[in-house]
């Protein structure tokens, strides 16, 4: 034992101090490689940036029309979706199908019939959208799917209007008149109650005489201007009323006189001709059609007609 410690290290303690702080320095970490790693952050992080761009830039390009379509409000597609604009006239139409504008129903995604040459054909506040909603439903009720009928996306609606019930077909309601290119002449009337198509009615140029002239009234059209045979001089009245039939190109002016009002100017959309008005009392006279060329001469008139009934049932 010494005078310090009581025993003798013979050197040991300074020994185990040298010896730990060699093992201190090998055991020690080298320094992180912070230039490495940071060249590593940058080349990591111009990565996600030009990825962030790329996806940007796709998003960018996409129509903001797509989103909508494509179910951004539920799937409900069209509802979204800015819907076709009418015709402003009577030319014009989809590339598809020249001479057809097309429009949409007012719950569907899918084009609907074409519309009408001229607003005013849309009569007694009934909507496009109603009318359309209207044969559609008509079509469906009749088994539209068949060749013969097709769907509603392959009809013009050339007229609305409001209905007025006899004792054959009981119930108010509104007629919409569509008709197809193909065939030619073909269209539909279809009756609607409440939303429901009660009845149609089909004819086509086929039931047209082989000497048909200029001007053919629609052959089975009285049901737009007559009520039903069994109401002979009991008519509901006010009765609105309508007149159509076929034109060809030559002519360019159709006039209708029914009752005690004037003739009325008929419109004329992609060759077919359309008239309507009000009757305030009973007749027995069916509408009285003229048909003029450009010139304004009389081309045809349907007093000298053969093959049209001017008087009613």
């Amino acid at each position: 034992m010494n005078e310090t410690g009581g025993h003798e290290d013979f050197g040991f303690e300074a020994r185990m101090r040298e010896l730990l702080a060699e093992d201190a320095y090998t055991i020690s970490p080298s320094p992180a490689p912070y230039p490495a790693i940071r060249r590593r952050g940058l080349t990591e992080r111009r990565r996600r940036v030009a990825l962030t761009g790329a996806v940007l830039a796709t998003l960018a390009a996409v129509p903001v029309g797509a989103y909508a379509v494509a179910g951004g409000s539920g799937g409900r597609g069209s509802d979204t979706a800015a819907p076709p604009q009418p015709s402003a006239s009577v030319p014009g139409g989809t590339a598809a199908n020249p001479g057809r504008t097309a429009g949409t129903t007012a719950g569907g995604g899918v084009f609907g019939p074409a519309r009408p040459a001229t607003d005013g054909q849309l009569m007694d506040g009934i909507t496009f959208a109603q009318a359309a909603d209207g044969l559609a439903a008509c079509l469906k009720a009749e088994g539209g799917t068949k060749a013969r009928l097709g769907k509603a996306q392959d009809y013009r609606i050339v007229l609305a209007a409001k209905s007025t019930g006899d004792s054959n077909a009981p119930g108010d309601g509104f007629h919409v008149v569509g008709v197809k290119e193909q065939p030619a002449g073909f269209r539909v009337v279809c009756d609607i109650e409440d939303g429901v198509g009660s009845g149609i009615s089909v004819s086509s140029s086929d039931a047209n005489p082989p000497d048909a002239g200029v001007v053919v009234p629609d052959v089975n059209g009285a049901a737009l201007y007559q009520q039903a045979f069994i109401d002979k001089g009991h008519w509901k009245l006010p009765f609105r009323w309508a007149a159509i039939g076929t034109v060809e190109p030559s002519v360019a002016k159709v006039t209708v006189s029914y009752g005690d009002a004037g003739p009325v100017a008929a419109v004329l959309d992609h060759g077919w001709f359309v008239a309507a008005g009000m009757l305030e009392r009973q007749v027995t006279l069916a509408p009285h059609v003229k048909g003029y060329d450009g010139a304004g001469k009389l081309v045809y008139d349907s007093d000298t007609d053969r093959t049209y009934h001017r008087t009613l049932p």
